[in-house]
């Protein structure tokens, strides 16, 4: 690694450089985008979509088992973005503990995950109802942010972007990263591709679509910026509605309608 400015800097989470960079932090921030994994998210109308890429990286590998979606409530999805695959093979690759590869990069999502299901857990065992959505999104950057003040810790290579329908502000997507940072959105994405999505959901997205749509819009912005021919299991698709509050994925029955009615059009 080229050592100009930086030397010495970047070993250490808490020391800002002379520029005022914390350089942990912003390969954290690469991590993410080296997976290869483009994640879109909207709302629109009464609904919110998630949609991402669904990489399966070796032929005996179960598909069902890999997924970027996981559910941390009834009502509250999320898609993370970031190294969670093909660290089994780099690790066997350069000869390096496979617990190291586990431990420190494949299960960074998946702990993220796990904190974010305990406290909404514990919120609803407190309060008696569930954790609003930019409630739980402001406490996973919190901690987040806590990361990259101690020695001790090192910041998470991933992102979570957050979907949810609250009975008072309605559909919403929320979107927090390894810096601490966590805000609202209309549309966002996150990964490799995503100054190409963020700029195609800026001249496309319209606040009054359908579910239907909505759902079309998140898999034509991910095919238009990756060029590629999606099929039905190289997508993953999480709704939250007015009418259907819960998170729920679809299948792949689902996606090959969606996908269907896409090239209709075209």
């Amino acid at each position: 690694m080229s050592r100009g400015s930086s030397a010495g800097f970047d070993r250490h989470i808490t020391i800002f450089s002379p520029e005022g960079r914390l350089y942990q932090v912003e390969y954290a921030f690469k991590a993410i985008s080296q997976e290869n994994i483009t994640t879109v998210a909207l709302k629109s109308g009464d609904c919110a979509v998630v949609a991402t890429q669904k990489k399966v990286t070796e032929k005996n590998i179960v598909p069902e088992t890999v997924t970027h979606l996981f559910r941390v409530n009834k009502e509250i999805g999320c898609a993370m973005t970031g190294r969670m695959g093909e660290c089994f093979n780099k690790g066997i690759a350069s000869k390096e503990p496979l617990f190291k590869w586990k431990f420190s990069r494949l299960a960074d999502a998946r702990s993220q995950v796990q904190k974010a299901r305990y406290e909404a857990a514990n919120f609803r065992y407190k309060y008696g109802y569930d954790m609003p959505v930019d409630v739980l999104c402001r406490r996973i950057a919190d901690i987040n942010q806590v990361y990259t003040q101690n020695a001790e810790m090192r910041p998470l290579g991933c992102s979570m972007v957050l979907i949810a329908y609250d009975d008072e502000i309605g559909a919403s997507v929320y979107k927090t990263d390894p810096a601490g940072y966590y805000s609202g959105y209309r549309a966002c994405s996150v990964g490799a591709k995503a100054l190409e999505a963020n700029s195609y959901l800026e001249k496309k997205y319209k606040n009054n679509l359908s579910e239907e749509k909505a759902i079309q819009l998140a898999i034509t912005c991910l095919s238009s910026v990756l060029a590629i021919d999606f099929k039905p299991n190289g997508i993953e698709i999480g709704v939250v509605s007015k009418t259907q509050p819960q998170f729920r994925i679809l299948d792949e029955r689902e996606i090959e309608e969606h996908l269907t009615k896409i090239a209709e059009k075209d």
